[in-house]
Order: structure tokens, then C-alpha cells, then sequence
């Protein structure tokens, strides 16, 4: 791998200045495979500090776990991020990050912060998307987008969990622009969309009860599709369950095959410790498999 050694050390959170060769256009496409050797990464290539690991094997050969890594550690200004993910027929794999994704401060020229992920999930595979948090930091500029398109027979489970500002250190996210959407397909028919646009300057989806509500971290976990309606009954009691022992604001829902759980509160790691509870019941329905937990999680 290259090394990004000169603009990793430029991408202070305190510095607005640096200059546009720390810039990265970068691309990630990924495909999986299914082989009599089990779900092999045959097709990767990049441009640009993103990448990924071998894959790693701690359940069995059947279903890899791959690290996405980049290197300069979040977004400045001008940086464009796209990162494609295809899971070819009755492959099986889980995607996580090694940390935080982080998106700085804009600059003067207030050029957008990009982040576009595409998951094609395709005939009988399995995908799960379970990153580590983003962190907006105080007056960024970004827009961050995923597509999730399921063929038939194929399953998903993906989180996503964003912390605005910097609470813990007094940084709130009083000033800058965040456009965030997640949109779910199967067979071609979208069956879930989700948009969020904050602007505490422009409106008052910080502080309003039916936006955050002066909560800093918002969560969002998507899993299906489910068809059992017994099973799903049981599952969604579970998850409320869980979710009520949480002491925020949560909520479990069933949109047509696809379940929801939603965490509003003050932590990420609450977040993401909840919404790991929650996929170690979700798993077992879902793919057949109990929770195995990301080696890297526990580092």
C-alpha cells in the first residue's frame, strides 16, 4: 500500500488552511464470490487512500469479514469518496471499519465533503454493513449517501450511526450544512428511504422534537427482508426489549418486510453496543448464523 504519511499529518480538525493536493478523488469497488473454497474477494480495485484488508475467516469459509481502511482518517473539503460493494450468488460477507470515519471542518471555499456507498447484494448473497461511527465535526459541509440494491433471495443487515459535533469535548454542531439519505431497493422496487438535512443556522432539526431533538448522535439499523410473520412478531418483542433496557430513545419497527431500529441519544458507543445487541438477534433469523463479533472491535 502507499503511504499517505503527509496528508494524514495535515488533517488537523484545527486547520482550515491546508492546501488542494491533500484533495483525494477516491474510489473502493469490491466483489465477492462464491466458490467450492467458500467466498473469496475476487475483484478489488482503488484509486485514491481506500482499501481493504485480506478478508478474515473466524466463522468459516462460507462467509468473509473484510476491514475497510482509509488512511487519512476523514474528509476535507473537495474530497470525493465512492465505495462500491457487490456479493455475487450465495456469497456471505461483513464489512466493518478498523475506527471512526471523520468529516472536518470546511474550509473558506466551503467545496462539499462526499461520501457515496453502493451495495449491490446480489441473488441469494448476504451483506452486512456494520462501520464504526461518522463524525461530523462543527461547521462541515457534506453529503453522505447509500444505495442498497437487494435481487432476489438476497438478505441485509446495515447500520449506520453519526455523531454531530464534538459533545464530549464542547464542540457542538452549531454551524455547518449535513445532507444524509439511505435508500433500499429490492428487485427494483425502493422499499425504504431515509433523509436527513441539518442546518442549525437554516432550520431547527437540531433542537426540534421531530428532528434530534438537542440530541447529538442519531442511529439508524435496517435488516431483512423477513416473510415469517411469527417469527418477525417474536423477533420485534425481543428487540423492544432490548431497546427498552437502553434508557434512550429507541424505537423497533416493521416497514412492509423490513425491520428498523432507531437510536437518538448523546453516545456512539451506546449506539453502536445497542445496535450490536440487536444483530445478534436479528443474525439468526435472518442469515442462520449466531453473532460473531469483528475481531478488530475488540482492539
Amino acid at each position: 500500500m502507499n503511504s499517505f504519511t503527509s496528508p494524514i499529518k495535515e488533517r488537523s480538525e484545527f486547520d482550515s488552511s491546508v492546501d488542494t493536493n491533500s484533495i483525494w478523488k477516491a474510489q473502493l469497488d469490491l466483489g465477492l464470490v462464491k466458490t467450492e473454497r467458500g467466498t473469496v474477494l475476487r475483484h478489488c480495485s482503488h484509486k485514491g487512500p481506500l482499501y481493504v484488508q485480506k478478508p478474515f475467516y473466524p466463522e468459516s469459509r462460507e462467509l468473509a469479514h473484510l476491514y475497510l481502511l482509509h488512511p487519512p482518517g476523514g474528509m476535507v473539503s473537495g474530497d470525493d469518496l465512492r465505495i462500491s460493494v457487490t456479493t455475487q450468488d450465495k456469497a456471505q460477507a461483513l464489512i466493518t471499519t478498523p475506527g471512526a470515519g471523520r468529516v472536518y471542518r470546511a474550509r473558506p471555499d466551503r467545496r462539499l465533503q462526499k461520501q457515496h456507498i453502493q451495495l449491490n447484494v446480489e441473488a441469494n448473497s448476504t451483506l452486512e454493513w456494520l462501520p464504526l461511527e461518522n463524525i461530523i465535526f462543527p461547521d462541515a459541509n457534506t453529503e453522505l449517501s447509500m444505495d442498497i440494491q437487494l435481487a432476489e433471495g438476497a438478505s441485509v443487515i446495515a447500520w449506520e450511526i453519526t455523531c454531530f459535533g464534538l459533545p464530549a469535548s464542547g464542540q457542538h454542531f452549531d454551524r455547518g450544512e449535513v445532507s444524509q439519505q439511505m435508500q433500499l431497493s429490492r428487485e427494483g422496487r425502493i422499499k425504504l428511504r431515509e433523509r436527513l438535512n441539518l442546518n442549525p443556522k437554516a432550520n431547527s432539526m437540531m433542537a426540534s422534537k421531530a428532528g434530534l431533538a438537542g440530541h447529538s448522535v442519531n442511529g439508524l439499523m435496517i435488516a431483512g427482508p423477513f416473510f415469517d410473520e411469527a417469527a418477525i412478531g417474536e423477533l420485534i418483542g425481543q428487540l423492544r426489549e432490548t431497546c427498552d433496557d437502553s434508557q434512550s430513545l429507541t424505537a423497533v419497527s416493521l416497514n412492509d418486510e423490513f425491520l428498523q431500529v432507531r437510536y437518538l441519544g448523546n453516545c456512539s458507543e451506546q449506539a453502536r453496543l445497542l445496535f450490536t445487541q440487536c444483530w445478534k438477534y436479528i443474525r439468526p433469523q435472518l442469515i442462520e448464523r449466531e453473532g460473531c463479533e469483528p475481531r478488530i472491535w475488540a482492539t
